[in-house]
């Protein structure tokens, strides 16, 4: 991501506050939901559907309204835009309500709301709660990332850098925990010809990411489908914390740059200055 300041000063600590703020209520009415015995829909797209996740959608787009009124809003959990009307958008906010709604039906913690500022088809803020450990990761582009850990008294605050790729080091992968398959399998295995020890670590939803942005892993292979909302968020944390995420192909990973909202298969990695795409074996042919 570009480490350019966002050009007219719309980020400031009074809005990033406020998104903070707003994540946490989010949060709050998803744990309403998450200790009851709650039903689950199943969409068009065979994806999961709680009233968790509305609540939060809902929660996100009042409180968006008036943060930030002029800026486009789209969720997960709103209606699609057309493309032509998209294109048309400098900024939007980019929202996944509950990222990870296997994890919260499987009652596992490994949820989040996630709230992204698109600029320029690249995220430049990134609000990212999980909700069941008291935890907002925040990113900004230009100005650094860090966590906000909230339990009792004031919450503590710890900046995020990412961690250098040591080689004499096993390199560590955080993987989907709900979503795998025979290819990603086969590419771990090429890894551990390339790299020697690897350490397999499975996480659920965008938290991935931002255990990449926290230094506690080096690589997030993604070989499956996710959908822009997803990740940008998480993109953003990780971005600001020295970390990168780019396409399989070599390119990078862009938004509202096409048709469809579903992402590429991409790599993410803690470290943005070494060389993954010299040293990271091909990936295998779906």
């Amino acid at each position: 991501m570009n480490n350019e300041p966002i050009a007219d000063g719309l980020i400031n600590d009074e809005l990033v506050a406020g998104l903070i703020a707003l994540t946490e209520a989010a949060g709050a009415a998803i744990l309403e939901i998450y200790g009851t015995d709650f039903d689950v829909e199943v969409k068009s797209d065979e994806s999961p559907l709680t009233q968790a996740d509305l609540a939060s959608h809902r929660t996100i787009e009042a409180g968006l309204r008036r943060l930030a009124p002029d800026i486009p809003l789209f969720s997960e959990e709103s209606e699609l835009p057309d493309f032509e009307t998209r294109r048309a958008w400098s900024r939007y906010w980019l929202v996944d309500p509950l990222d990870g709604t296997k994890e919260f039906v499987n009652r596992n913690g490994e949820f989040t709301v996630n709230i992204a500022l698109i600029e320029g088809q690249q995220p430049v803020l990134g609000i990212v709660g999980v909700p069941v450990r008291g935890h907002v990761y925040v990113g900004v582009q230009g100005r650094g990332a860090y966590r906000l850990s909230r339990t009792a008294g004031e919450p503590e605050r710890i900046e995020l850098d990412g961690r250098s790729r040591d080689d004499g080091s096993p390199l560590v992968v955080v993987a989907s925990r709900s979503h795998g398959g025979e290819r990603l399998e086969q590419y771990l295995q090429s890894l551990e010809a390339t790299f020697g020890a690897v350490s397999r670590t499975p996480v659920g939803s965008s938290l991935k990411l931002c255990i990449l942005a926290e230094g506690a892993a080096d690589l997030y292979p993604r070989l499956g489908p996710t959908s822009e909302w997803d990740i940008a968020a998480a993109h953003a944390v990780l971005a600001a914390a020295g970390g990168e995420v780019w396409a399989v192909d070599g390119g990078p990973l862009t938004y509202n740059a096409k048709e469809s909202v579903l992402n590429p298969e991409f790599f993410a990695a803690a470290d943005g200055e070494y060389p993954w795409r010299a040293r990271l074996p091909v990936v295998p042919e779906k």
